[in-house]
This record gives C-alpha cells, sequence and structure tokens, in this order.
C-alpha cells in the first residue's frame, strides 16, 4: 500500500491551526480563555467561529483514518496495549509535568492563587484544594487543559476496538459498503445526518466541558467522525468522489457558513431559534471537512520534504504548545508592545520554543515515549565491507 501523504500533511496541519487558534484565543474578545489580553479584538471572532465549527472534528476523523491503518496487521489487544502507552503515558506526563505553569499563570492572574510556582507545584501535586474557578478544572484538584484530546482519543480507540466484532460482521461491513459508496449530493448531505440528530437529541442537554464524564454530545459527534475516518481508509473511489465534489463542498461550505453568520447577526428580535443555529452548523461542519479531504487529496498527496520532519514532531508540539504560549505571554505582556508587534512575537516564540524543545525530546530515548513518540529503532551494526541500508523511515 502507497503511503497517503495527503493524510499525513493534513494531520500536521490541523495541529497547526490548534496552535494559531491558542494563540488567538489570548486576543479574540468575550471567549473564555486562561489569560486574556488587554487588546481583545471583536472582530476576530467571525474567523474563530468558522474555524471552531470544525477544526476538532477534522482531528478526530483523521485519528479514525489512522487507526485504520495502525489496525492492519494488528490484533485488537496489541493494538489496544500500543495504543494506551503513546496516549496515556504523554497525557500524565504532561498534566504532571507540562501543564502546571498554565493553571498557576491563571491562577495569578484572577488573584486565586499567591505568586510562587515551586509552591504552587507543591499544591498541585497534593491535589489542592483550590478557591472556586482558581484555573480551569480546579474543581478536581489538576488539570489536563489542552491535553483533553488524548483521553478522548484513548476512550474512541477503545470503544471502536471493542465493537470490531459488530463491525467486522456482514451486517457492519455492509454499513461500511454504504458510507464509502456514497455519490454526490448523498456524500455532501448523508454523513451530516447522524451530527444533526446528535444536535436535536443531546446538544440540550450536554453542553460541552471536556471534561469526559458529562460530554455526551461532543462523545456522539466525535466518535461519529472519527468512525467515519476508520470507515473511509483508503477506498479509492470513496477519496475519488470527495476530490470530484470539492468545489461544490467548498461552495456549500461558504453559502452554510455565510448563512450561519447572517442568522447569528440578526437582532434579538428576529433572532433565530438556536437549534436552528445548531443544525445550520452540522451541516457546514461536515461539507467544510468534506472540502477538505477533497481538496487535500488533489493538492497535498505526494512527499513533500518536510512530511518526515512533522510526522515526528507533531505529537510533541501539540503537547507544549499551550504552556509555551503562556509562558511566552508571561514575559511579553509586561513589555506592553501593542496590539501588531505583541502578537507576532507571540507566534514566533511559540515556534521557536516547540522547535527547540521537540528537537531535544526527539533526541532523548528516554523522553520520546513522555511525547508520544515510538522508540527509535537500532540499526544493525553491518559486517566488515557490507553497505548501510537505511530505509525511508529512518532515514
Amino acid at each position: 500500500m502507497n503511503r497517503r501523504h495527503d493524510i499525513d500533511a493534513l494531520r500536521a496541519l490541523a495541529f497547526s491551526l490548534v496552535i494559531l487558534y491558542h494563540v488567538a484565543m489570548y486576543y479574540v474578545a468575550d471567549w473564555h480563555w486562561h489569560l486574556k489580553s488587554p487588546h481583545a479584538a471583536e472582530w476576530l471572532q467571525l474567523p474563530m467561529r468558522a474555524l471552531n465549527l470544525w477544526r476538532m472534528d477534522l482531528v478526530f476523523l483523521i485519528s479514525g483514518l489512522a487507526l485504520g491503518f495502525l489496525q492492519r496487521g494488528q490484533g485488537a489487544g496489541a493494538l489496544f496495549l500500543q495504543r494506551s502507552w503513546r496516549l496515556l503515558l504523554p497525557l500524565v506526563f504532561g498534566m504532571a509535568v507540562v501543564v502546571p505553569f498554565q493553571a498557576y499563570a491563571q491562577g495569578v492572574d484572577n488573584g486565586s492563587i499567591s505568586p510562587g510556582f515551586g509552591a504552587f507545584l507543591l499544591r498541585y501535586a497534593a491535589g489542592g484544594p483550590w478557591p472556586k474557578n482558581a484555573f480551569d478544572g480546579s474543581d478536581f484538584g489538576v488539570t489536563w487543559n489542552h491535553l483533553w484530546y488524548l483521553p478522548y482519543l484513548w476512550l474512541y480507540t477503545s470503544v471502536l476496538l471493542l465493537l470490531l466484532p459488530a463491525l467486522e460482521s456482514a451486517a457492519g461491513q455492509r454499513l461500511r459498503r454504504v458510507f464509502a459508496g456514497l455519490r454526490g449530493v448523498a456524500l455532501l448531505a448523508v454523513p451530516a445526518l447522524p451530527l444533526m440528530l446528535w444536535s436535536l437529541v443531546l446538544w440540550p442537554h450536554f453542553p460541552p466541558t471536556l471534561d469526559l464524564i458529562g460530554d455526551g454530545w461532543l462523545h456522539a459527534v466525535y466518535f461519529t467522525l472519527f468512525l467515519y475516518g476508520w470507515w473511509i481508509g483508503t477506498d479509492e473511489g470513496w477519496w475519488a468522489e470527495a476530490a470530484r465534489l470539492r468545489w461544490p463542498a467548498l461552495g456549500a461550505a461558504m453559502v452554510l457558513l455565510a448563512v450561519y453568520m447572517g442568522l447569528r447577526a440578526l437582532p434579538s428580535e428576529l433572532a433565530a431559534p438556536r437549534q436552528l443555529l445548531r443544525l445550520v452548523a452540522d451541516l457546514y461542519l461536515w461539507t467544510a471537512l468534506l472540502a477538505i479531504l477533497g481538496w487535500g487529496h488533489v493538492k497535498l498527496n505526494r512527499p513533500w520534504r518536510w512530511l518526515s520532519w512533522a510526522n515526528e514532531s507533531v505529537y510533541p508540539w501539540y503537547v507544549l504548545h499551550q504552556t509555551v504560549i503562556i509562558v511566552a505571554i508571561w514575559w511579553l505582556a509586561p513589555l506592553q508592545l501593542g496590539p501588531a508587534v505583541e502578537p507576532a512575537l507571540l507566534v514566533l516564540l511559540t515556534m521557536a520554543g516547540c522547535w527547540t524543545i521537540t528537537a531535544l525530546v526527539r533526541r532523548s530515548a528516554w523522553l520520546r515515549p513522555l511525547f508520544g513518540l515510538k522508540r527509535r529503532a537500532r540499526l544493525p551494526h553491518p559486517s566488515p565491507g557490507q553497505p548501510v541500508c537505511r530505509s525511508a523511515h529512518n532515514a
């Protein structure tokens, strides 16, 4: 099977968007985040909302694709152990080492915690207690903040592996073939129907929490898209149709986004029902994902020179990025550099910090597993006169 470079590239680009999104969260007006800039801008809400409606959905769909590739040639038990190790170890390490400064900075900024990071760490290691709303997750004593994706992905992986007997049964294979066989308008609309059903049934009762326990609506949406990714895999017919529909999907997504934003902008006396807004958002979400997958397949499916580096760097960058952002804000904010220079420097410092630390992680045998990377395979010593051959994966 030829390597799908477009999926690798989309994974790297999806996580890059997550990093830029979190930088922008410091500046977008009226949206809660750990720290907020005095230069908050309302105009950022529009592009942030357009991105927010599908950014993590794309990540979970690509994660389902990746699981399908990993599953080939492996038993469910071995795959479960492998994924648990590579997801839960970085989660525990991140909560203990990477994330605490975010909670400390937030608590000091809102006056709930006294300055002194060492004293904070001792209290954090003991699980608190903390004043109410001292930081996001303070009610639980510790927090995973941006690392919430890891336990969610572990949960969906575990559930899908448990469901393998049903998914691989005759009925399960028929359902998969029906999904992979969608064409034309059906592919533009039918996959959005389960998402709309979850919005009708679950969304009013389960607002997003990211605490794993009470997130019924998000679990239904993210697992559905995770399953979609696992279903489509490398089905050539499905991907050819996604590529053929890339223009219609992009056009539909733009129209639906305009409708969604227009409905949100109506005056209060003419306000559209929230349920209608949510259903339009679901249609926009799916058409946007289909457009991204279709365009990605056409434009990105080649061996980019940066892709090998990105494939191994994206996980450490994800684990590190938000704490690096918070540290950079901590340094930059007192300098009062203004709403143009400061955000530019914040992006550059975040990239430089993630790049530098990741370079160290990739070279360290004991740090690599803590950031979700496989241990480097040792190359056999060649016998005298024997040439050394390196595979593309080890080059």
